[in-house]
């Protein structure tokens, strides 16, 4: 497939601070590559960089065939952008923002309006389009921005972090958006911390860690390099340990783990349900009956608690800019 996004060697600097260090990505068109890392991993900076806003200090980067850094203007004209802090004026109505964005895309009055009411039908903001912004929740600022981000139906989009603020179901709707786009032949570029959203949503994955790609795949793949399932007991009490231990390493594959505190015991198994099955059936002919078990798969969590050594909520000293 053709790369709809496309960036080689991507460096920028701040100070002493590499915020990138040499990054490349590659987006083909119609599908969504998901950005992961921790706060102060760079990927705010990619996105700005990808989308006009700052030069990097080396690298090449095209969006469509365009070169970013010698035509910004023309890549502007077919992308839309929604970044972490929702850019609408708050002395406008919900209204007014949208309408306002799509005539600066060159749209008639007409066009313009319809799909403001459009949009913010699809965003639930239709009761508040009246109201300025500045008497809006964060959430529904949040939803106004993503709404401004698709008022032109850009063939690209980027958007970085776009459900962070947002309640469950606020999120659930924006996922169908980006998923009705995508299978419309749009390309996204996709930056977020909810490793669920990129489960969800991402046809390919890479984590960023200090500016650096360190894995790249889809979301099976990234999952299968921590390795295969594990079935997961916790029992009710210290005495029954010794025993469930014993079960456990009949019906798995290695040497079982005990957490004493917790009292619960893991295994590593390959096949999860025949596993599973077998080790209730034991541990009911021994008398043992479990808080909890479970078979546990890997999680995107997983993977970056493998790869980076911390959470995607961890937190550096100089978040990028």
């Amino acid at each position: 497939m053709t790369a709809t996004i496309q960036a080689e060697g991507i460096v920028k600097t701040y100070g002493q601070l590499r915020a990138l260090d040499g990054l490349d990505l590659s987006v083909p068109e119609g599908t969504v590559l998901g950005l992961l890392g921790p706060n102060g991993a760079g990927k705010t900076t990619a996105v700005r960089i990808l989308t006009t806003l700052l030069r990097p200090d080396s690298g090449s980067l095209t969006v469509k065939g365009i070169d970013v850094l010698k035509h910004p203007d023309d890549v502007r004209r077919i992308i839309g952008l929604s970044g972490q802090y929702a850019a609408v004026d708050e002395y406008l109505t919900g209204y007014e923002n949208l309408e306002m964005i799509g005539r600066l895309y060159h749209m008639s009055k007409r066009q313009a309006r319809e799909r403001a009411n459009e949009l913010l039908e699809r965003f639930t903001l239709t009761d508040a389009a009246s109201r300025p912004v500045k008497t809006y929740s964060g959430g529904m600022r949040r939803r106004l921005d993503l709404a401004g981000a698709l008022v032109a139906a850009p063939p690209v989009i980027f958007m970085d972090e776009p459900t962070t603020g947002l309640d469950p179901r606020s999120r659930l709707g924006m996922w169908d958006v980006i998923t009705e786009r995508v299978r419309e032949g749009t390309t996204l570029l996709l930056t977020t911390q909810y490793l669920e959203e990129a489960d969800q949503l991402a046809d390919n994955i890479i984590v960023i860690d200090h500016g650096r790609a360190i894995a790249e795949g889809t979301p099976d793949e990234l999952k299968r390099k921590v390795g295969g399932e594990r079935l997961e007991l916790t029992l009710r009490g210290e005495a029954e340990v010794a025993t469930a231990a014993a079960i456990m390493r009949g019906v798995g594959t290695g040497e079982p783990t005990v957490d004493s505190e917790t009292h619960q015991v893991h295994v590593p198994v390959t096949r999860g349900a025949p596993a599973l099955i077998a080790a209730i059936r034991e541990l009911d002919a021994a008398g043992i009956e479990p808080v909890d078990i479970a078979v546990h798969r890997p999680t995107l969590d997983d993977v970056f608690m493998r790869l980076t050594g911390h959470s995607t909520e961890d937190k550096t000293t100089e978040e990028q800019k």
